[in-house]
């Protein structure tokens, strides 16, 4: 869970490493799950679940000329059996970019930005705080300078929280330091704190209201640029196509600070798809 710098290094960030709509644990065609039970899993990033999001983004006022930026965001996440007492979460994170021209005269960009791929492991008892740590990745797979950071990156993540009726609560970390470049072209250096609270509140009939802060830090850059947070708040649904389980979800978010050519605010959707999981 948690944040990839993309665009154009020291001056533009999307916080990927942190999308929330995270799914848990999958059901089994054997014994499906009641919906409120999945919707509650879905707000726990380290549930032991089989999903596919799909995160839409329209960031607003991006760019000199306050265009319109959108990014989506495949991320899937896949639990994995270590022992009875420990479970691997595995997520991916890859950004594909519509961005207008940032600058008078630029060009808008389409491509990938850089993949966050991060793990947590986390122990399978319950009765206390649920958290997960591990590490997060940063590869850069795209060949576009504006769209991605050219440096593989790597770092520490960490998430708790709690669930204790419909409520849960808790926060997802990350930091990423960049190590080495892609090419021959010299690039910025990275390091960037990524720090997601969220909130979410599941009714009986398997609605969630969710709220969270998607906020980036970035250490290199300099002063009035360094923050961008993003509150974003939303509506999600978990549902069934015959005996198939998917959530969807909707919203939108303000950015409470950001860089100059920065989004203001932004509307999100999200479709997640729930595999099954033998046990």
């Amino acid at each position: 869970m948690i944040g990839t710098g993309i665009f154009r290094p020291r001056t533009l960030r999307i916080a990927s490493a942190c999308i929330f709509s995270l799914p848990a644990l999958g059901q089994t065609q054997e014994q499906p799950q009641p919906e409120e039970e999945l919707a509650k899993q879905l707000s726990n990033p380290v549930a032991d679940l089989v999903s596919i999001p799909l995160q839409f983004n329209w960031e607003n006022d991006v760019g000199s000329d306050e265009e319109l930026r959108f990014v989506l965001n495949f991320q899937p996440v896949v639990p994995f059996s270590l022992s009875e007492n420990w479970n691997f979460i595995g997520r991916l994170i890859l950004p594909i970019v519509s961005q207008p021209a940032l600058t008078p005269g630029g060009e808008a960009e389409f491509g990938t930005s850089d993949i966050v791929l991060s793990g947590f492991f986390s122990p399978t008892g319950s009765g206390g705080p649920i958290w997960g740590v591990g590490p997060v990745f940063g590869l850069p797979t795209t060949t576009d300078p504006v769209l991605g950071t050219g440096k593989w990156q790597v770092g520490p993540t960490a998430v708790v929280l709690k669930q204790t009726g419909p409520w849960t609560y808790g926060a997802l970390v990350n930091h990423l330091w960049s190590f080495a470049d892609t090419g021959d072209i010299e690039r910025d250096d990275v390091s960037k704190s990524f720090v997601q609270p969220f909130l979410a509140f599941t009714t009986g009939t398997a609605v969630t209201y969710s709220i969270n802060a998607e906020s980036t830090y970035d250490w290199e850059v300099e002063s009035g640029e360094k923050w961008t947070a993003p509150i974003n708040v939303s509506i999600s649904k978990v549902t069934r196509l015959g005996p198939f389980p998917f959530s969807i979800a909707g919203g939108g978010g303000y950015f409470v600070a950001h860089p100059e050519i920065g989004p203001e605010w932004k509307l999100r959707s999200v479709f997640t798809l729930i595999l099954p999981r033998g046990k």
